[in-house]
């Protein structure tokens, strides 16, 4: 059975660190690209950074770069999201999602309505 499960969020101060995972299991995450997801009350989901199967491309918003770095370990069958430098705007829920690795780069990597497969989402709150 395909399952993701996020894990790292907690509270976090202003101008702290957090580090997401996304476990995957049932299947091979080197197959899929992983995207990050985020999801504050009364807003859209929105997609924060994606990364190809093999690590080389990543994408991210422009809110969050030179903040986030993506990466994955396909042999731990996971993905992180890093998170440094947080902002009370970046308190939301986390998801993490995975779609079909041949699709890294066609420009939709930060749609929902893209992906199928999603975790349950880790709460990331940022709060003095």
């Amino acid at each position: 059975q395909l399952q993701l499960v996020e894990s790292g969020g907690g509270l976090a101060q202003p101008g702290g660190s957090l580090r997401l995972s996304c476990a995957a299991s049932g299947f091979p995450l080197e197959m899929y690209v992983v995207a990050w997801f985020r999801q504050a009350p009364g807003k859209e989901r929105e997609g924060v950074s994606s990364i190809s199967s093999s690590s080389v491309a990543t994408f991210y918003i422009d809110a969050v770069k030179g903040r986030f770095t993506i990466s994955r370990d396909n042999a731990k069958n996971a993905a992180y999201l890093q998170m440094h430098s947080l902002k009370e705007e970046d308190t939301a829920r986390y998801y993490c999602a995975i779609r079909p690795r041949h699709l890294y780069n066609d420009g939709r990597w930060d749609r929902p309505s893209e992906y199928r497969h999603w975790g349950q989402g880790t709460q990331v709150t940022v709060s003095s």
